[in-house]
Parts: structure tokens; sequence; C-alpha cells
């Protein structure tokens, strides 16, 4: 089976169905359309349209984009995306972040720009993505910052508590005190490539470290997604909501 660019297959649709509020099972009135509002905001993603562009078909595009935000608000996206995640393969993971634009019309919220994560620069306005992947090159974590942020922002949250033995990381992490020291602490085995400055480089499995192409490839399939390769959304919480249920359509496949 293949997949569609807008829409999902009903193998897909059948792995999430159950997690979705509205479902059998759950308190209050059963959805009718889940999956006609599911993948309504996955064609705006991925075509990277205005809202009020949605296709007929979906209903009014005020009502999808009210239950979308709801549905960020509460998490829902997040806890789709943790459920997904609890079958990844964490013989070793990986971390990394990409740079994406972000559109005039993403600025302007309340709480200012650097408080939704929208950073400036010579290049514009512009948001960091930061993510781990497991083995398989599939999302197990993600973290907003302003775009000029420090990669080490993102390896302070994502590296915490992460569920594996080994990460794999690029020379940008090599960073004692924040990255190595703390993950020798939990037992865990660093293969990061050491910077050209250090005077004592530290060795590392330079076989493994190849592996750390997956995660270029997870960033890859993440801006097929129009919307989310350039940032449209005012609020942090709306744009890693999507970023969510990117992956988790990533995670389908």
């Amino acid at each position: 089976m293949t997949t569609r660019r807008h829409a999902l297959r009903d193998d897909q649709w059948e792995r999430i169905q159950d997690l979705l509020p509205g479902s059998k099972g759950w308190v209050g009135v059963t959805a009718q359309d889940n999956r006609r509002f599911v993948e309504a905001v996955l064609y705006r993603y991925r075509a990277g349209i205005p809202w009020r562009d949605l296709p007929e078909r979906f209903g009014h595009y005020r009502k999808v984009h009210t239950r979308f935000r709801r549905w960020a608000k509460t998490g829902v996206w997040e806890r789709l995306f943790r459920a997904l995640a609890n079958d990844a393969d964490n013989e070793y993971q990986m971390i990394d972040s990409t740079i994406v634009r972000a559109h005039q019309h993403s600025a302007g919220a309340k709480g200012g720009a650097n408080a939704q994560c929208i950073g400036r620069s010579k290049g514009g306005l512009s948001t960091k993505i930061h993510a781990t992947c497991d083995a398989l090159g599939n999302p197990t974590g993600l973290h907003l910052t302003p775009g000029q942020a420090c990669d080490l922002d993102g390896a302070d949250v994502l590296l915490a508590d992460i569920p594996t033995d080994t990460v794999l990381a690029d020379k940008g992490y090599d960073a004692d005190k924040r990255v190595i020291e703390p993950l020798e602490a939990q037992g865990k085995t660093a293969v990061i490539p050491p910077k050209r400055n250090r005077k004592t480089p530290r060795e590392y499995d330079r076989d493994l470290y190849k592996a750390r192409h997956l995660i270029e490839n997870f960033f890859a399939k993440l801006k097929q997604y129009r919307a989310i390769a350039t940032r449209y959304d005012k609020l942090a919480e709306t744009f890693l909501s999507a970023i969510y249920m990117a992956a988790c359509v990533i995670w389908l496949i």
C-alpha cells in the first residue's frame, strides 16, 4: 500500500483512532468526524496553505482551526506522539537540531517573539527544532527554541532522561559540563566526535557514528510539510503540536 500525501491509509487510521478524544470508551460524546478532522490538519500543514483555503470537503475552516487549537492546548497531539514513541528501538538514540524560517505572519503573538520560540538573526526570523530519534530513525523527543539558540539548550531538555545507553550526536554537542559528563554519570556512552580545540581528543565509535544520518533523514521528512519547513503559526504551542502531528505520521509510515 502506498501512502497518500494528504490522507491516512486505513491501517494507519486504525492504529491511532482509539487514542483520540471522542473515540469509543472516552467520556462524553462520540466524535463522528475524527478522521476527516485529522486529515484536514494533515492537508493544511502538508500543503502549507492558510486555514481559510482548506477544501470545502473538510468543513468550515474556522471549526477545523478551533478544534486543532483545542487539541494543542490539551496536549492531544503530544500524547498521541508519546504513545507511538513507546515502540522506539532504544539500542541507541541520536540528537540534532534544524532551523526553519518563520514567516512574517508568525510574529506578533502576546508575550513577545522569544517567548514563542522565534529568534532574530541576520537571516531574519527563525525557530530551531531540536529532536531525538531512535535506532530506526523514528522521532522520540521534540523541543523548540528561538533560531539563534545553542544546540545545547535542546540537549539540556531532551537528554535529561533519554531511555538508551548510547547517544549519537555531532561535534556541536561535544560539551563536557552539559552533555558528556551528565551522560557518563547516568552510565551512558556518548558517541560524539571531539571538537578541534580539545587538547586531548576523545575516542568515539566511528562506525556507529555513521548511523547518525538517520536523524537527518527525519528532518528531511519533517520538512516535506510546507507549513513546518516555513513556520506560519504565531504560538509555539501550536507549531510544536503540528510537529508532533507530522512526527506521528512518520511513525505510521
